[in-house]
């Protein structure tokens, strides 16, 4: 089966696209493409993400959004010399507005929600083929917190027999899934650890008055010095003691977490590498409290996302997790750009085959669900 899988995180850098086969002996690539937003639609993104807003601005990008998808999947097509016919189907997770998994008091109710945006109908009508979108609340409905979703598709491709892994992918938010040694899927451990890009990138985006959206290749953070005593105090956090199943977003992670960052008077340089240092330690301490790190450190941790291309990060996580071999999930043959994109897409063509595709152990779910809405192009 071809399926295509698009993906827009949390950095709101733009739209990844993969297109791949799967078939019994796994998932092969044919073909990847991203597609930045544009300045314009990263403004208006962020101007509905977690704040005050008009519900005409959220309707508007709900349907420019599939616009945009559509585009960015057909681009991909042809960069990849693929017949469009010849997908059958298209996951789109959609963009992440507002995340809230744990149920709060809401008119007299406990309610957990959700709500990604890029209508599935649009992107159908677009490309002509069949579309699965918004797979988060079906995961919600039956008891779960509707990420991380992604586990089911890291059992797959990387769970080994004799070695223990952790599969971490490092986006707008970090989340690891804990694939133990021989074991199946219902023991997977899957979570936030926390900030992944997403501090590192507003700061970058505050300092260089918009110039840069992004710390490339960890050139500012290398050039500061680390404040320890910065980062063993914001993990003193309750959420980081909290256990899994737990999920973190821009609602932990947004303006106000930097805006007090950025009110501690270091300098820049220092600024961007004490976030970025806390990234790596949340991660590292993820695996310890919640992964057996602890006592059993994974053989290996198969690292994903934008995160890769931030060679202070990597070496700050090598430096947190040095009784693990840190390594690209190339390594594996799956590009790390795609790897998100590349879930969605698998876990499209479970919905279309009617099989269930959450891990309740990792989303803490009563029951599994099959994932998400089907539209027909």
């Amino acid at each position: 089966m071809v399926c295509a899988g698009i993906m827009s995180g949390t950095s709101l850098d733009g739209i990844d696209v993969a297109v791949v086969r799967r078939s019994k002996t796994g998932v092969e690539m044919l073909a990847f493409h991203s597609v930045p937003y544009s300045a314009d639609v990263r403004a208006a993104l962020l101007n509905v993400s977690n704040c005050e807003t008009h519900t005409r601005e959220i309707a508007r990008l709900n349907f420019l959004l599939a616009e945009l998808y559509a585009s960015a999947f057909l681009q991909t097509c042809k960069k990849g010399k693929i017949a469009v016919e010849d997908v059958e189907v298209i996951g789109c997770h959609g963009q992440t507005i507002f995340h809230e998994g744990t149920a709060v008091e809401y008119l007299g109710k406990k309610i957990a929600c959700t709500l990604q945006i890029g209508d599935g109908n649009v992107l159908a009508a677009r490309t002509g083929r069949t579309v699965v979108s918004d797979f988060r609340p079906a995961d919600m409905a039956a008891g779960g917190k509707g990420a991380p979703l992604v586990p089911f598709v890291d059992y797959l491709l990387f769970h080994d027999d004799d070695l223990t892994r952790v599969a971490l992918n490092i986006g707008g938010i970090a989340n690891i899934t804990w694939l133990p040694a021989g074991l199946g899927p219902e023991k997977v451990v899957a979570f936030d650890t926390g900030p992944g890009n997403m501090v590192v990138d507003q700061l970058v985006a505050h300092y260089t008055q918009g110039k840069l959206m992004f710390d490339r290749d960890g050139a500012i953070a290398e050039e500061g010095l680390v404040h320890p005593e910065i980062v063993a105090e914001l993990l003193t956090d309750e959420y980081f003691s909290q256990r899994p199943p737990k999920t973190a977003g821009r609602e932990q992670y947004g303006a106000e977490f930097v805006k007090a960052l950025i009110g501690r008077g270091l300098s820049t340089e220092d600024t961007v590498a004490t976030a970025t240092y806390f990234t790596a330690a949340a991660i590292a301490d993820g695996i310890a409290r919640f992964a057996d790190g602890e006592e059993n450190p994974p053989a290996e941790v198969i690292v994903a996302g934008g995160g890769v291309h931030n060679k202070t990060l990597m070496r700050f996580l090598r430096a947190e997790l040095p009784e693990s071999e840190v390594s690209r999930s190339e390594v594996h043959g799956i590009d790390a750009d795609a790897k998100e994109a590349v879930a969605f897409a698998v876990l499209a063509s479970e919905t279309l085959k009617g099989r269930t595709s959450n891990l309740p152990s990792a989303t803490g779910a009563k029951r599994g669900a099959v994932l998400g809405k089907v539209c027909r192009g």
